[in-house]
């Protein structure tokens, strides 16, 4: 268990243990939720982003018909192309 002071104006300093279980280097930002049952969960908020993105991406490869690493990079260089 880590413990944290919250300063008086509302800052608190993250444990390095727990800067180091979400991978958060100076800079990043963190996401406070709460859950249903009132549990309040701290989690890093460009890792969070990262999944969202991901939920939001899936299957669209499969929707757009590509089914390999060469569609892909066919894709990238047709898309590059129309900019030139």
């Amino acid at each position: 268990m880590n413990l944290a002071k919250i300063s008086a104006n509302g800052q608190i300093t993250v444990p390095v243990e727990i800067r180091r279980l979400l991978g958060l280097k100076s800079g990043d930002k963190i996401l406070f939720f709460q859950k249903q049952d009132g549990e309040v969960v701290i989690r890093n908020a460009s890792e969070q982003a990262i999944r969202r993105a991901q939920t939001a991406f899936a299957n669209a490869a499969e929707a757009m018909g590509l089914s390999s690493e060469d569609d892909v990079q066919t894709l990238v260089e047709e898309v590059g192309g129309k900019g030139r």
